[in-house]
């Protein structure tokens, strides 16, 4: 039989499997033996290591569960090393002694997530007093809340349902702290992004940051036509601000507390988000946009704004342009 035929490779591999498992180069059926005589794959990694690989970690990042062997995050989009987690705090900005972040809350029927939410928040390691407004919810949202008991953080009721813009009215009248942040209570936003978020203000080049979902981050694919109705409303504030943002829309708005002083919310629904991006212009607030993901849900997990929002927007980006 020829050396060199199908056949005789065959025969060789069986025989060397029977002998050890090592063909005549050395080389296992696994690849090259590793220590201990242990099997190993392509890349020189015995068959134990290769199963640890496979475990489950904890991006140090945004928190989330990650392949063992990943090198990138799936989810914040970190390149990830084995010093990750020791540079952590070098890549992140610290606040100065003395400072605080104010985390406003506005919170309507969000019985499911709220716990979740306030945990996240919490997990942030920064300095920090977390301000909840509770637009009168009436799925238990309030029984949950008064079982929280904490000292950093404040909850404030609302005696009948007014809409975002009133409970963020609200909430800044409350701020303690030097720099605030807007925060959603239905999960679509990360927490672990405020460190990212604040960066431009305390290194002094921002008074004003807005969190991008549409400038290379991960995001959840849903809704077209929703998309549609945000790059809209974005095109037509720019247009009236004379800003260049991309995501007009976005609740992570972040600012120094000093921005806010002498700025009036008068919207009591959605219309806040371009009534205090129309306002920002007006100040002449240093903008930074940074990207951010987004894990964003559709209606039937209770996502509350809607089309007739969305004339109520084009009405306040026409009215704050000329009102005050």
């Amino acid at each position: 039989m020829p050396e060199n035929t199908a056949a005789a490779r065959k025969v060789r591999r069986n025989r060397d499997r029977r002998a050890g498992g090592v063909c005549s180069r050395g080389v296992s059926q696994y690849g090259a033996a590793g220590a201990a005589g242990q099997p190993t794959n392509s890349q020189g990694k015995t068959v134990e290591e290769k199963k640890t690989d496979n475990q489950m970690k904890t991006c140090p990042f945004c928190r989330e569960s990650i392949r063992g062997d990943a090198l990138k995050c799936r989810y914040c989009g970190e390149f990830l090393d084995d010093g990750a987690e020791d540079c952590l705090e070098s890549l992140r900005t610290r606040l100065p002694d003395g400072m605080k972040l104010s985390v406003v809350i506005p919170v309507y029927n969000e019985k499911s997530t709220i716990r979740t939410i306030l945990d996240a928040v919490k997990s942030v390691a920064l300095p920090k007093e977390i301000i909840i407004v509770d637009d009168f919810s009436t799925d238990g949202t309030r029984d949950v809340l008064k079982t929280v008991s904490d000292p950093d953080i404040r909850i404030f009721y609302h005696e009948y349902n007014q809409g975002k813009g009133a409970a963020l009215r609200t909430g800044f009248s409350k701020v303690q702290g030097d720099i605030v942040v807007i925060q959603d209570a239905d999960l679509e936003y990360n927490p672990q992004e405020y460190f990212r978020l604040i960066r431009p203000i305390l290194e002094g080049k921002a008074d004003v940051v807005y969190g991008s979902r549409f400038i290379g981050q991960s995001h959840r694919v849903l809704l077209f036509w929703h998309y549609l109705g945000n790059q809209f409303l974005t095109l037509l504030s720019n247009m009236f601000t004379n800003l260049n943002l991309t995501d007009m829309e976005t609740c992570y708005k972040v600012f120094k507390a000093e921005v806010m002083r002498d700025i009036r919310i008068k919207s009591n629904r959605f219309g806040v988000e371009p009534e205090l991006t129309a306002k920002f212009a007006r100040k002449r607030c240093r903008i930074y946009e940074i990207p951010i993901s987004y894990a964003g849900r559709d209606y039937t997990e209770g996502k509350k704004i809607g089309w007739k929002d969305g004339f109520s927007a084009i009405w306040c980006i026409i009215k704050f342009r000329f009102t005050d």
